[in-house]
C-alpha cells in the first residue's frame, strides 16, 4: 500500500494556500469510510473498493432475493396468501364477540332512571352488567352531573390535605402540560 503524505494541518509549512484539510478520526482503515474524492486516481484504496462493490452486487445478483424476502417469510412476495405460521397462536385475551345493538328505547329510559334515581347503587359497571352493553354506551345514554360533583368534591379534599412538596410537583406538572406543543 502507498503511503499517503501527512496531512497540511500538520506540517511546519505556514504558507496559505486553498486546500481541503481531511483529518478522520482515528479508527481502523475502512474503503467505506474513506470518501474516493480524497484518494488519489493511483491509490490501492480504490481497486479495494471496486472489488468490493462488484463482489456485493454479484452476490446479490445471484441470490436475487434477498434473505428476508424469501419464501416462507413474512415479507415474501412470492407465496399470497402468507403460510400460515408453523406454531400455534397463544390464546386470545379475551373471549371475541359480535356488536350487539339491542337495547330499546324502554330499556334506555330504565337506564336513565335507575341512574337518576341511585348513582351510587346504580353504577355504570352495574348497569352494563345488568343490560349486557358497555360501560362507555351507559355514560353516552344517561349522565349523573350530582354524582361527578361529589367526586370531585372528594379529590378537591384529598388535595387539600397534600403537603408542599406535592402540591408543587402537582402545579410542575399542570404548567408543562400547558406548553406542549409551544415552542419556547
Amino acid at each position: 500500500m502507498q503511503a499517503l503524505p501527512p496531512s497540511p494541518s500538520y506540517t511546519s509549512n505556514t504558507t496559505t494556500s486553498a486546500h481541503i484539510i481531511f483529518n478522520p478520526p482515528s479508527s481502523t482503515p475502512s474503503v467505506y469510510h474513506t470518501p474516493l474524492k480524497f484518494l488519489p486516481k493511483s491509490d490501492r484504496r480504490r481497486q479495494l473498493y471496486a472489488a468490493a462493490m462488484a463482489s456485493s452486487t454479484q452476490t446479490a445478483l445471484s441470490t436475487r432475493t434477498p434473505v428476508i424476502a424469501q419464501t416462507g417469510t413474512p415479507l415474501s412476495v412470492t407465496s399470497f396468501p402468507p403460510p400460515k405460521p408453523s406454531a400455534p397462536l397463544p390464546p386470545p385475551v379475551r373471549a371475541p364477540y359480535e356488536k350487539k345493538y339491542h337495547l330499546t328505547d324502554v330499556e334506555i329510559a330504565e337506564i336513565r332512571s335507575l341512574r337518576s334515581s341511585d348513582p351510587d347503587k346504580w353504577t355504570r359497571e352495574r348497569l352494563a352488567e345488568k343490560f349486557g352493553c358497555s360501560q362507555f354506551f351507559v355514560s353516552l345514554v344517561c349522565k349523573a352531573p350530582e354524582k361527578g360533583k361529589m367526586v370531585e368534591r372528594q379529590h378537591q379534599e384529598a388535595r387539600e390535605r397534600w403537603g408542599r412538596r406535592r402540591r408543587e410537583a402537582k402545579e410542575d406538572r399542570n404548567r408543562r402540560k400547558d406548553t406542549w406543543g409551544r415552542e419556547l
